[in-house]
């Protein structure tokens, strides 16, 4: 199979998709791939290192869709990208379709096999591709909001971890999952005074045990939120329901009343996020805007910021899926495999992603009825 790695398009993108030793494993499989000239160059990884490990380099991002039979992204195709996919190709990479009806649009009318990082799910619930990128994006949500915090960026001017008798930043983490227990690892070494709110019993109790007690847990009510928001130096929202769009917890009426030059960062902008007045996705370039007073944080993807830890950390996950895939087709890997049947969002036309046929009012299609 030959299997096309092109340079992200996404603005403030920096990170690729596969790494040299990735390649070398798939080149020696039996495998072709062929890396856009760049792609790697923003996570430190050169056409040379490419090379060496068996790859094709080509300039032209068009010949690697023309080529590819699996298409491998880190993030959504973008506009310019949707006439370049092909029928029949396969397209492995973040999709995050529910908030974005073009891209759903056009996955379906280019009738590709697309499967998502973020659906790919383990018969525990567990979402493997979407770990390690939610690992670093709860890390940099405290590192990114401890610096939004500062005077100079516009904050009220706390520094998260105190200092002796000046009391701590307080940081609210609204979700205890994956990004979730990453926040409250960062925000606790850090010495700030942290809350976290969930509606799973089970995750708080855990928190509550490993912190034995330095972390507030609360469960998650409107009424909870609301309290924990308006206390808040630095809010982080997490949640996150998988395929769909994100519930909308945070209200502008509690923004209203948290404090002027405070934070909120909200991590599942991608599926649409879960605060009222996060009303548009952000960039690494032009980050924040500010509403009620409040700084808000909106970068779809935040893990791009730092390519040269997020490129690995993907690479690791995704790299035996790849390979499946590469090995047995798309749909015998699929047959095989249940946790990667369950990232299937649509196929040659058909829309398999059952949150996303109900967002946006398509006809959805079980993949079983198929293949």
């Amino acid at each position: 199979m030959i299997i096309g790695v092109p340079m992200e398009c996404k603005p403030q993108e920096f990170r690729v998709s596969l790494t040299p030793s990735g390649v070398d494993l798939l080149v020696r499989a039996g495998h072709s791939v062929l890396v856009q000239s760049s792609a790697g160059l923003s996570s430190g990884l050169t056409d040379e290192e490419y090379a060496a490990a068996g790859a094709a380099i080509t300039e032209d991002p068009a010949e690697v869709y023309r080529a590819a039979d699996l298409v491998v992204k880190v993030k959504e195709p973008q506009p310019q990208e949707y006439s370049l996919l092909r029928s029949g190709q396969t397209l492995f990479t973040y999709l995050h379709l529910a908030p974005d009806k073009a891209l759903t649009r056009a996955v379906l009318t280019r009738k590709v096999i697309a499967i998502g990082y973020e659906t790919v799910e383990l018969p525990d619930g567990g979402l493997p591709l979407l770990a390690p990128m939610s690992e670093v994006a709860g890390r940099m949500a405290i590192q990114v909001g401890a610096r939004l915090l500062e005077q100079t960026y516009g904050g009220m001017g706390v520094l998260l971890g105190g200092v002796p008798g000046v009391a701590p930043g307080r940081v609210m983490v609204l979700g205890a999952g994956n990004v979730g227990v990453n926040a409250i690892k960062m925000a606790v070494g850090l010495g700030a005074q942290v809350t976290v709110l969930d509606v799973s019993l089970e995750r708080l109790t855990d928190i509550d045990d490993h912190y034995r007690g330095r972390v507030t847990t609360l469960v998650s009510t409107p009424y909870n939120i609301a309290a924990a928001v308006r206390q808040a130096d630095l809010v982080v929202s997490t949640v996150h329901l998988t395929g769909a769009l994100a519930p909308r917890l945070i209200t502008e009426e509690m923004v209203k009343e948290m404090r002027p030059g405070s934070v909120i960062i909200d991590v599942a902008v991608d599926q649409g996020g879960s605060v009222e007045t996060i009303d548009h996705v952000t960039t690494h370039e032009h980050p924040t805007y500010v509403k009620h007073g409040v700084i808000h944080y909106a970068v779809s993807n935040m893990p791009g910021a730092v390519p040269r830890t997020s490129t690995y950390a993907l690479t690791n996950a995704t790299l035996p899926y790849i390979r499946a895939i590469a090995d047995k087709g798309p749909e015998e890997a699929m047959r095989a495999d249940p946790s990667l049947r369950r990232g299937l969002n649509a196929y040659l036309g058909k829309l398999t992603n059952q949150p996303v046929a109900e967002t946006q009012g398509l006809k959805f299609t079980p993949s079983e009825e198929l293949f």
